[in-house]
């Protein structure tokens, strides 16, 4: 049985590019390609819907690309793409078979939280995922807030390779391993910015992984840029910017949901965070300690606006853009966040599963 499949892609400082795909047994029947964009020569534009028919479902965006680029190739120097690429038209038309949504399609929610310990805001985390991939919450957005002094390990990192124990003991640090991989993240009260997305899978479907990271913080991006901050993304899971690296994201998928989670840095203490993180060798091995401390330029050197200022553009940004509705944390929510951090996250057994 034939299934119609529709998806828009804007192209991040492009133009419009729309797929709408047929499917049948497996195989792309019949394919339109559509926006506003500008190509010449004008016979190409037929060549791009052709070359997708006959297509795999299973084909990735890659392979994709792939058959469109040999369909174009004939036009040599004539072909002129403006406002899309290839690789934009294979991404959209994967994403229209893969039954992608985009941000606009969810009805999203925002939260705020309380000043919480940080296990509580790492809990929290497990906590909402878990609740999307069961259905019992849509698509939330959460700004987290804290006092205390930590540091955030990978799920995958070493205790010991990640942490200098004098440090850490000296500074008053709480160690908290969450549930996504990625490096540690040293997180001072009031020094950082961190949020979290809860998102059905279908927001990252048809994306490699890598391409996951960037889309789901264009409007991140858009909301630093209200500031004076030209930033992007430098694969896999950095947003850096003409000033240095802001912060870091991570990724966990379970079942149909994805969570995303991102820590940028406002006025960190390098210094401190020198004393509290065993900066690997392989990553400042060209590089030097005393470059390694200045790997990370705070938000506050780059704008010049308060913490509270940019996380409020944050949530007008995202409020904005996705039409989200503002709640807050249930009592059952922050109970169920503190036993695990009794059962799981505040445990020696998980926070040194790899030594």
């Amino acid at each position: 049985m034939s299934q119609q499949h529709h998806f828009e892609l804007k192209v991040p400082g492009g133009k419009l590019v729309v797929a709408d795909i047929t499917t049948d047994a497996g195989e792309i029947t019949a394919a339109k390609i559509s926006g506003d964009f500008f190509l010449e020569p004008d016979e190409a534009f037929f060549e791009i819907a052709a070359a997708l028919e006959g297509a795999s479902t299973s084909e990735d965006a890659a392979a994709l690309q792939t058959r469109i680029d040999a369909a174009l190739r004939p036009f040599g120097e004539r072909l002129a793409l403006h406002g899309f690429t290839t690789a934009d038209i294979a991404t959209v038309a994967r994403r229209a078979i893969t039954g992608a949504t985009d941000f606009s399609d969810l009805d999203w929610e925002v939260i705020h939280s309380p000043v919480l310990p940080t296990p509580v805001n790492v809990a929290l985390d497990d906590l909402l995922l878990r609740q999307v991939a069961d259905g019992q919450r849509g698509p939330t957005m959460r700004i987290w807030e804290w006092e205390d002094r930590a540091a955030v390990i990978g799920s995958y990192q070493s205790y010991d390779n990640e942490l200098e124990p004098a440090g850490v003991e000296e500074h008053d640090v709480t160690v908290v391993r969450r549930v996504s991989g990625g490096g540690a993240m040293f997180m001072e009260g009031g020094n950082c910015i961190t949020y979290s997305l809860y998102a059905p899978e279908s927001l990252v479907a048809g994306l490699t992984y890598e391409q996951s990271y960037a889309y789901l913080d264009r409007w991140v991006l858009a909301a630093l840029k209200k500031h004076g901050v030209n930033a992007w993304y430098v694969p896999i899971n950095d947003i850096t910017s003409d000033g240095g690296k802001i912060g870091g994201a991570a990724q966990k998928r379970r079942g149909r949901a994805v969570l995303h989670h991102v820590t940028m840095s406002y006025d960190i203490d390098a210094e401190m965070m020198t004393q509290v993180l065993r900066i690997g060798r392989v990553k400042i091995a060209d590089k030097g300690i005393r470059s390694a401390k200045k790997r990370v330029d705070p938000l506050r050197s780059q704008t010049g606006a308060t913490r509270a200022e940019i996380i409020d553009t944050l949530l007008e940004t995202f409020r904005d853009r996705y039409g989200a509705a503002t709640v807050e944390l249930s009592d059952a929510d922050l109970a169920q966040a503190r036993e695990l951090v009794d059962t799981k996250f505040g445990t020696e057994e998980w926070t040194h599963r790899v030594p």
